[in-house]
């Protein structure tokens, strides 16, 4: 990924925790402004409709704000519950935001789930705990605006009722990507690991938006549809580049 003249800053909010990158300075600024407002809007629709907090199946929505509507649109997509897909949609709406304010490179990893659009290819990195593809490899986005996500049943916080190290989803924004990655990690279990790993790739490939699938369980890789560029990474430069402290799954790095 080409850095040069590229603004990089990691920013906390509550339990959101970013990675931001621009060409243009004044859009960090913007991406914060857009994950703060958007936050504090969920927020508030929480307290009088609890249901879209704590469902794990879609509630539908007739009329919120934008955050909530595209939550509910993502989870009704992917069939998880609409929290399913917030840290994908913040990531969305700022990198949209960022856009709007003349941003050429406008990315954003929110809790491992990564909104992109930019005029020069973006790197990604693996990261899913113990696995020995973990730190090694990545991705190279060439096509935007895409989003991707990662559920791990094993290494990550959020919830999953799967076993997989890893599914990783590509799909046209980073909401519907962290939806679907969470519908399919669900179904990814049991002893007939490849049956696992077909039922996931099928069910990805079956939602509209979903361009690509890698999932990683037991020892087998599954890979479909339009997954890009694979590249290698090297702990050294995943380390110096100061992402070691990163939770998430997917982190990106410049």
């Amino acid at each position: 990924m080409e850095t040069k003249n590229l603004f990089k800053q990691v920013f906390q909010h509550k339990e959101t925790n970013c990675t931001i990158i621009s060409d243009k300075e004044d859009a960090i600024n913007t991406a914060i402004s857009s994950i703060k407002y958007h936050r504090k809007k969920l927020e508030k629709y929480v307290l009088n409709h609890p249901k879209f907090l704590y469902s794990l199946q879609p509630v539908s929505v007739e009329r919120g704000p934008k955050i909530v509507r595209l939550m509910a649109d993502a989870s009704r997509k992917a069939n998880v519950g609409p929290m399913a897909a917030v840290a994908g949609v913040l990531a969305d709406l700022a990198v949209e935001d960022m856009v709007l304010a003349g941003s050429k490179v406008a990315v954003v990893e929110n809790g491992g789930e990564v909104s992109a659009f930019s005029n020069r290819p973006i790197d990604t990195a693996l990261l899913a705990g113990d696995s020995p593809l973990s730190k090694q490899i990545g991705f190279r986005l060439k096509e935007f605006p895409v989003g991707v996500a990662t559920s791990s049943g094993l290494y990550s916080h959020a919830l999953s009722f799967g076993e997989a190290e890893a599914v990783t989803i590509f799909a046209i924004n980073a909401g519907l990507a962290d939806a679907v990655a969470t519908a399919v990690g669900n179904i990814i279990k049991g002893d007939d690991c490849r049956g696992a790993v077909e039922r996931g790739i099928n069910e990805a490939l079956s939602i509209d938006g979903v361009r690509g699938i890698l999932i990683l369980y037991r020892g087998i890789v599954g890979k479909a549809g339009q997954v890009p560029q694979l590249i290698k990474v090297s702990t050294r430069e995943i380390v110096t580049l100061d992402l070691a402290f990163l939770l998430p799954v997917f982190s990106i790095f410049c």
